[in-house]
């Protein structure tokens, strides 16, 4: 038989049945829609815990401390440094410390017109920073002596004495939220710390104080895994902390206070964590919040692919039932094409073509529902507007969709689809190839 031949007589075969046909279409169409909705939206809830994670701050970070708060043996140094950059797995490596047990001011603009009573100060690897993935909002990097990198909301610290009291500051937190519960940008700041010149005041003791100058030449996006002096602090380089410090009346160099550590991957966070740890250091990352999460949406993807996997298995029966049922009603037809010379490779490839026609049709209508059903769930979350249509659909930056379906799970979908309507056609095209001619042309 040729091929041309065995497609036709699949499609008038369907078409001769033309409720039964639909009805078990409709039923692998039902279990297609479900696998893809069901798996669609676990892979929305792993999107949406991955978005969370990434606003907690970057996750290929690991802060490294020293046991007892470094008054044991073991000390944050140089030595330190070289060994954790010759772990596998480490891109960048940059020590980190505060300038502590000082009262510090800061003072900006003209006269001194802005002062901030508190702040936090650190010094870290400047020439590291790139490569430790701090997120630059404009300027460069600070490179010479007395230059500076300041956090996303620094300015914010500030107050104008001009002012009056209690209406001298900007609460960046009065912004309010959007539809959606997200913080909206908050107002303007007095001035812009990368136009105005700083003055670091430190009060060493009672009546003792200095004056450091400094420029800001940076401005850094917040990032709670690197410090939180990279929403509202001051970044120096380590030797600039340390010539303060000097100058305050530390004659040793101290340890530092942490080091942070960038691996290449998420993937690798634990090994490095772990060969740290056994060099006797405490370590801290995101990593023991976002394994849980993983793990998590990994179980809730697989209960709702489940879920949906069961309703395709019932429309697999409705697939065997129907094509048995086509061979009690062909037993003759099935006879004649034996008596005429048909091979029973060709009669068990006509009903297997049958019952995967069955799947594949189902499998491809029941995407294109499912596109149309995930696009309406994420216009509900989003908002009936035609401005959300794309981005139901393709996602985008600060988008959150409930439903999101990669190509990955059409295909998938479609391609098991037609592998369930192959399985459920077996049996069948097996048992009419094995009903004798003579017999089944004395049929009624």
């Amino acid at each position: 038989m040729k091929r041309e031949d065995l497609l036709r007589s699949c499609l008038q075969n369907l078409l001769r049945r033309k409720s039964r046909t639909i009805l078990t279409v409709l039923g692998v169409l039902i279990g297609c829609c479900s696998i893809v909705i069901m798996v669609s939206l676990g892979i929305g809830m792993k999107e949406s815990q991955e978005r969370l994670l990434a606003e907690l701050g970057d996750l290929t970070i690991i802060t490294v401390t020293a046991p007892q708060k470094g008054r044991g043996k073991k000390k944050l140094d140089d030595a330190l440094l070289k060994t954790i950059r010759g772990i596998e797995g480490v891109e960048a490596v940059t020590p980190k410390m505060n300038l502590e047990n000082y009262t510090c001011r800061l003072l900006a603009g003209p006269g001194n017109r802005y002062v901030a009573d508190w702040c936090v100060i650190t010094g870290l690897d400047t020439a590291q920073m790139e490569r430790m993935g701090y997120q630059s909002l404009g300027g460069q990097r600070p490179v010479q002596p007395g230059e500076a990198a300041v956090g996303e909301y620094f300015a914010y610290n500030f107050k104008d004495t001009l002012r009056p009291e209690n209406s001298n500051m900007i609460n960046r937190w009065d912004s309010g939220v959007d539809d959606q519960g997200r913080l909206l940008p908050p107002p303007p700041a007095y001035f812009d710390p990368m136009k105005e010149s700083l003055t670091l005041e430190v009060e060493v003791r009672a009546g003792t104080k200095f004056t450091v100058p400094l420029k800001a030449v940076e401005t850094v996006k917040e990032d709670n895994a690197k410090g939180y002096e990279t929403s509202e602090g001051l970044m120096l380089s380590i030797e600039d902390l340390r010539a303060i410090q000097k100058k305050a009346g530390v004659t040793q160099p101290l340890p530092y206070d942490a080091v942070l550590v960038k691996v290449s991957g998420i993937q690798q966070v634990e090994p490095v964590e772990n060969a740290i740890k056994n060099l006797g250091y405490s370590t801290e990352s995101m990593e023991s919040v976002r394994k849980p999460m993983e793990k998590e949406a990994h179980q809730k993807q697989l209960m709702l692919g489940g879920l949906g996997a069961i309703s395709l298995i019932v429309a697999a029966l409705g697939i065997t039932n129907t094509m048995i049922m086509s061979i009690s009603e062909r037993t003759r037809e099935i006879g004649v094409m034996k008596s005429l010379g048909c091979y029973v490779y060709d009669i068990r490839l006509l009903f297997l073509a049958e019952a995967g026609a069955i799947g594949c049709i189902g499998g491809v209508v029941g995407c294109i529902i499912s596109f149309v059903i995930s696009l309406v769930i994420n216009l509900v979350a989003l908002g009936p507007s035609p401005q959300n249509i794309l981005p139901a659909i393709l996602g985008g930056e600060g988008v959150g969709r409930l439903s999101v379906i990669p190509p990955w799970l059409y295909l998938f979908a479609v391609f098991f689809s037609i592998f369930i309507g192959l399985g459920s056609g077996f049996y069948p095209a097996n048992k009419a190839v094995q009903i004798p001619a003579l017999e089944a042309i004395k049929s009624d």
